[in-house]
């Protein structure tokens, strides 16, 4: 198998645990690091990605942060685009009227308005602390800042959660992109952009997308799967990125990127 490229996602794919990587992907990375560039491709934020590279030995490598709306080579932004502060605000009525609470990411910032089970678990999985404070201020400065935000994270329940779902793929699914990534949470980021349209943009003159072998697990790794040289889906993958993939690896949780890359990438 010959690629210069290795991509995966983090979260229930190349994490064997929900906050790190194992000793045994670590030493599969190490082995192969100087042959293919390997890229971390998340939506989560940067500095809740940073330290995984760190522990990988890969810090020269690009990071695909927010799922392709920041992208970031070292202290350099190489990309970045905004969900606009209209459609934020919008969101947030939207979802008040509902008492669904928001996470808002912009670059390094991460707000919320109140703690949570969810938002401890985040703290736990990421390593990363967000700011507590009203929406309402939060789109405020924001809007002074001329900032915007690179994701939005919907926190409910199944049920208001059900409830708010259409409403926002009604009003805003031909410019942002929406999904749920449990019955309780909704991800929403820029519709132009995505974790393909990224590692599209950090591919070399000699490179192609053919050179690509990917990894993944969620909705969001679909498009990346489908269009590079080989997409792999871990076994815990939903169904329809199973059904998609090129081939299959064991689950995150039994080290499959690992394997996977044990098996086929002999240097």
């Amino acid at each position: 198998m010959d690629f210069k490229i290795l991509c995966s996602d983090l979260d229930g794919t190349l994490l064997t645990y929900k906050d790190n990587v194992s000793d045994f992907t670590i030493s599969e990375i190490k082995r192969i690091k100087e042959h293919l560039r390997i890229i971390l491709v998340s939506a989560r934020m940067p500095q809740s990605m940073t330290y995984i590279q760190e522990n990988l030995g890969i810090e020269n490598e690009p990071i695909i942060c927010y799922n392709g709306a920041l992208v970031l080579h070292g202290a350099k932004e190489l990309f970045s685009t905004f969900i606009n502060m209209p459609q934020i605000a919008s969101i947030y009525d939207m979802a008040d009227k509902v008492e669904i609470k928001l996470g808002l990411y912009s670059k390094m910032e991460w707000y919320v308005e109140i703690d949570s089970e969810r938002v401890q678990k985040e703290i736990k999985y990421t390593k990363t602390l967000p700011t507590y404070r009203d929406t309402k201020d939060t789109i405020e400065d924001w809007t002074d800042r001329k900032m915007g935000a690179h994701k939005i994270m919907l926190m409910g329940n199944k049920e208001n959660t059900d409830v708010i779902f259409p409403i926002l793929f009604k009003n805003f699914s031909q410019t942002l992109n929406l999904y749920r990534s449990n019955d309780t949470l909704i991800e929403i980021a820029p519709k132009s952009v995505s974790k393909l349209t990224a590692i599209k943009l950090l591919l070399q003159d000699h490179e192609s997308l053919n050179d690509v072998i990917a990894f993944g697990d969620n909705y969001n790794d679909i498009e990346m799967l489908q269009n590079v040289g080989r997409g792999i889906a871990v076994a815990n993958a939903r169904d329809e990125v199973k059904q998609i993939a090129s081939d299959l690896a064991l689950k995150n949780s039994e080290d499959g990127v690992a394997h996977y890359i044990k098996q086929h990438i002999l240097i």
